[in-house]
């Protein structure tokens, strides 16, 4: 039998899983990192630890299997959006990489926007407006604030294809990674050489570009031996972490969203067509999903909102022996009543990005009184960022673009009352799949179908995936979200100016 290995880049660890050819899970392992915030704004990873985690955890899911090292015929890489990998000439990592999150480009946006010609024609090119989290302001910040690494830049890479560079040697991307660096033209899936010309960088600078299930290369002979495999392994495109989750749980066909409760949180639904906002509220990148787009919302602290709450106010609980520190705390929310008694939660940790794109933003609670404790806080930070959510499915439908099917992924998922909240502040049944590895497993399928274990993804997703819960709305919950959720809304704007003014004292 033929085996496949998947592999997500995420921003706290790598993951990696082992699936047959019938799509069945065989192994998994996981290693952890952290993320450096040298500067207020920024964030920062290098990428040696992306490779030390995803050797380690190929190296296991291989012994776990108890396979042999030919039966794995590919590899498909998924990792988080948007990072700057910096490389020379002789293919040495300049410096660490800018992640996602990171938020130290505001002048680069203008630039960009500047030189484009002005936001629609920005949009016209590339399907979206310039932010902080892209790659492209990061690689004009090198340019602008540090002169001596720029003049030494030859190729820059996302996480998961510098993976893929020291796997294969070979340079690399997909077109629904490539999507988030403002640098593709979305719609025909290439480059854009007209913004490049704008922006006077060179294509070379950049990878080709394949779609997901595409072969990109074999092992190396080195790293074939060090992780236990063979040369004859192939490695497929793969996806950015959004796309690669999304057909991890089946999203390849009309009228179906995921709504993503990672570390960043992400609403995502499939297109057939490239659409996109005009006022570029909304992401339009190309699917994993061959000659296939998506629309996407994101909100850039979503579970990871709950970590904060549970590693800087829940020490104890994090701290204490015996038991899930989350699922105490999970206890405590669950006993106040929908609302959280009138306390409500802006989960703009790391700024915002949908629908208000303010790397300036900050969180807050609002509405805070003696009487509230920690379950009512613990409550509202899982509103908060459902509200959040909300925003982007507001806008899709002001976009009259159809939902036949919400599905909710990614470890706050894991929360049956997360799950309950997100149903009724959507007014949506939330429905979970039997697949819950996500990106991982998504470009599991990916390799397979590169392989010809399927006709395309849509058949993969459609023998291996499927509905296995549903959770339906409570229609008084409802009524007190929809309440909330016109306060809720209103709080930016009303913030907006003493977000600035916060951001001048920092």
């Amino acid at each position: 039998m033929s085996h496949y290995i998947g592999i997500d880049i995420g921003t706290s660890g790598t993951k990696s899983l082992l699936i047959d050819s019938q799509g069945n899970i065989l192994a998994e392992a996981s290693s952890s990192y952290e993320v450096q915030s040298p500067k207020p704004l920024w964030t920062e990873q290098h990428p040696d630890l992306w490779w030390q985690a995803t050797v380690k955890t190929v190296r296991s899911v291989v012994k776990q299997g108890r396979i042999k090292p030919a039966s794995v015929k590919a590899i498909g890489l998924s990792g988080q959006m948007h990072g700057s990998v910096f490389l020379d000439k002789k293919g040495q990592v300049i410096r660490p990489a800018l992640l996602w999150n990171d938020q130290r480009t505001s002048a680069q946006c203008d630039e960009i926007t500047t030189r484009a010609g002005g936001r629609a024609e920005l949009i016209r090119m590339v399907a979206n407006p310039a932010l902080t989290g892209f790659t492209a302001p990061k690689i004009l910040w090198l340019r602008s604030q540090e002169p001596k690494n720029f003049a030494r830049l030859a190729h820059v890479l996302l996480p998961k294809d510098e993976i893929r560079r020291r796997l294969t040697g070979e340079l690399a991307t997909d077109a629904s990674d490539a999507s988030g660096m403002l640098l593709l033209n979305v719609v025909e899936r290439k480059w854009s050489t007209e913004l490049l010309s704008k922006l006077e960088l060179d294509a070379s600078l950049l990878a080709p570009v394949y779609e997901s299930e595409q072969l990109t290369g074999s092992l190396l002979p080195e790293v074939a031996k060090h992780l236990g495999l063979t040369t004859d392994c192939q490695v497929v495109a793969g996806a950015g972490d959004c796309a690669a989750g999304a057909v991890g749980n089946g999203i390849v066909r009309k009228g179906l969203l995921t709504a993503s409760l990672g570390t960043s949180g992400v609403m995502f639904i499939h297109s057939d067509q490239p659409q996109y906002d005009a006022t570029g509220r909304l992401h339009t990148f190309c699917h994993a999903v061959h000659g296939k787009w998506h629309m996407m919302g994101v909100t850039l602290s979503a579970a990871g909102s709950l970590q904060w709450f549970m590693e800087n106010v829940c020490k104890e609980l994090a701290a204490r022996r015996g038991g899930d520190p989350y699922q105490m705390l999970n206890a405590e929310a669950d006993k106040v009543e929908a609302g959280s008694d009138g306390l409500l939660f802006l989960p703009y940790l790391a700024g915002e990005r949908t629908p208000h794109a303010d790397p300036l933003a900050r969180g807050a609670f609002i509405g805070l009184t003696a009487a509230h404790q920690r379950g009512h806080l613990a409550r509202a930070v899982m509103e908060g960022v459902a509200m959040s959510l909300r925003e982007s499915l507001e806008i899709f439908k002001e976009l009259e673009v159809p939902i036949r099917e919400m599905r909710v992924s990614g470890g706050g998922a894991k929360s049956s009352l997360w799950k309950q909240i997100m149903a009724d502040v959507m007014n949506q049944p939330a429905c979970t799949m039997n697949a819950e590895q996500g990106p991982a497993f998504g470009v599991a399928l990916l390799a397979a179908t590169g392989c010809g274990e399927f006709k395309n993804i849509e058949e993969a997703c459609k023998a291996t995936i499927e509905v296995t819960h549903k959770t339906t709305p409570e229609r008084g919950a409802v009524k007190r979200y929809d309440r909330s959720f016109e306060i809720y809304r209103s709080l930016y704007g009303v913030l907006r100016e003493t977000y600035q003014k916060i951001g001048n004292l920092q």
